[in-house]
């Protein structure tokens, strides 16, 4: 018997803890849980008897879409430049901004003169939805699109408003919304992550990776990181020296004893996922390579995406290996478009016309081959695909005669697509020169609560109890865009 024990095995803090538990706690056990403090089961969490965090459960309604893909251009692309068309900005072109826009222009950069749209809009569809030329084929997708061109965010700081994109505030610390879509509904296939990740070569976003961290949720809800090429996650291969069968007892040995010792300890929910994560992790050493490997796709089907081709090839890859994941029952997957910092992503102070072009270039081929790829495969009625940036940018060019523009956080637009979403539409309008959302507004938190609805997640119900609160993704705002729903 060690130091600090006693003859029952216990040591002093479970021999007070078990007291302090005893007569009088009982009483004030009983009025806490009367009132629902001290709640160890959210609501979200797994009901059917399983250890496994990750464990398919069924959503708090019928669900008209079972993934999400969430394609992130970084660094907030132009709504005047792309799906929002201002011909006011053509009248008035080469005019201040009217006085009575009041606005904080980030950075204390310099202010221009209103600006048209570089490109030129044209219809697409039956519907004739607005579109410019730097998305020429995803305008053939016009049908498919619901166009939202009046978000809007609580940051016009690129960090920040990321991670209030993916999490639903700005400050560091919270699960993001991949996280919340797989703690309610756990993953469909137990070889793969739930939640994938896959960052541009360049770089990742710059606030890194609170942006599809699990916050104060179990690690098993955290993003997983892809790599498109070669293993897609490092370190995932066994040493040479260590076989299959020396590795599967070390993990049966480890995983009896964490079992023990959570038996022993009730509402062990960390250890409990660190338990799924080293399974997973075994388990993904031959899903996740055959997940990526894209030699069995056929020739088509990889030209199609662009892959092999410059500049489309490694969006081409990710967009493909996205459509791959949805196949394979994984839940959430996200896909950026841009990293590093300005012209390397979407921030288009320097020029417009070169960033976008350049970006778009990259993945307008490859997101519309997903959509054809995924309605062809009769999967777009079930994956709810969404677009868009942290925020849009300034109808106003950024200086005299420069043709670049500043961050916008009071109106840009995003669009989603399949997954129970009406295509073929617009909803909501900034003012007539795209500067704030007027009409129909849709914050961060709106756009969150339709995505966990699609998906059969009420946004006000899913929670987690959290240092005596329980805890959402929109917290006390947001609704569901139901004018947009099929």
């Amino acid at each position: 018997m060690g130091p600090g024990s006693f003859p029952c095995g216990q040591t002093r803090r479970e021999f007070v803890w078990e007291m302090g538990n005893g007569f009088a706690g009982v009483a004030l056990a009983s009025l806490l849980g009367a009132s629902g403090f001290g709640r160890s089961r959210a609501l979200g969490e797994s009901t059917n008897g399983s250890s496994n965090p990750l464990a398919s459960r069924p959503g708090q309604f019928k669900a008209k879409a079972k993934s999400c893909i969430f394609l992130m251009m970084n660094g907030a692309p132009s709504q005047v430049d792309t799906f929002d068309y201002k011909p006011e900005l053509e009248k008035y072109a080469g005019k201040q901004l009217p006085e009575d826009k009041n606005f904080i222009n980030s950075g204390g950069r310099k202010v221009g003169f209103l600006t048209p749209a570089w490109r030129p809009f044209r219809p697409g569809g039956e519907s004739g939805l607005l579109i410019s030329d730097y998305f020429p084929n995803v305008r053939k997708h016009a049908d498919k699109l619901c166009v939202l061109n009046s978000c809007h965010t609580d940051s016009h700081a690129h960090g920040s408003a990321l991670v209030a994109m993916n999490t639903g505030m700005t400050q560091i610390g919270r699960p993001s919304l991949g996280s919340w879509t797989v703690y309610g509904l756990g993953t469909e296939n137990e070889n793969l992550p739930g939640y994938v990740v896959m960052l541009d070569k360049r770089g990742g976003p710059i606030s890194g990776q609170p942006n599809w961290s699990s916050g104060f949720m179990p690690a098993s809800y955290s993003g997983t990181l892809f790599r498109p090429v070669g293993n897609p996650i490092l370190n995932l291969e066994r040493p040479q020296m260590v076989t299959p069968e020396i590795q599967r007892e070390q993990l049966d040995l480890l995983s009896a004893l964490n079992e023990n010792h959570l038996n022993a300890r009730k509402n062990g929910a960390d250890l409990a996922a660190r338990i799924t994560n080293y399974e997973l992790a075994y388990r993904m050493q031959s899903a996740a390579p055959e997940a990526v490997d894209l030699s069995e796709e056929s020739e088509s089907t990889l030209n199609m995406y662009g892959v092999g081709q410059e500049p489309t090839n490694e969006y081409g890859r990710n967009c493909l290996v996205a459509r791959r994941l949805v196949e394979r029952g994984v839940r959430f997957i996200q896909l950026y478009s841009g990293g590093g910092h300005l012209e390397e992503t979407w921030d288009a102070h320097e020029s417009i016309e070169k960033n976008h072009g350049q970006h778009g270039a990259e993945v307008d081929q490859p997101i519309a081959a997903l959509l054809t790829d995924l309605e062809q495969r009769g999967l777009l009625d079930e994956t709810l695909v969404v677009w868009g940036g942290e925020f849009g940018r300034m109808p106003f060019s950024e200086g005299p005669g420069a043709p670049g523009r500043n961050h916008n956080p009071y109106g840009f637009s995003m669009w989603m697509a399949g997954g129970g979403i009406r295509g073929g539409q617009t909803f909501g309008s900034t003012d007539e020169l795209g500067f704030a959302a007027v009409e129909n507004k849709v914050h961060l938190h709106d756009l969150h609560a339709t995505i966990l609805h699609q998906m059969g997640l009420d946004h006000e119900l899913l929670s987690y109890f959290h240092q005596g609160r329980d805890e959402t993704l929109t917290d006390v705002g947001g609704r569901v865009i139901k004018e947009i729903i099929a």
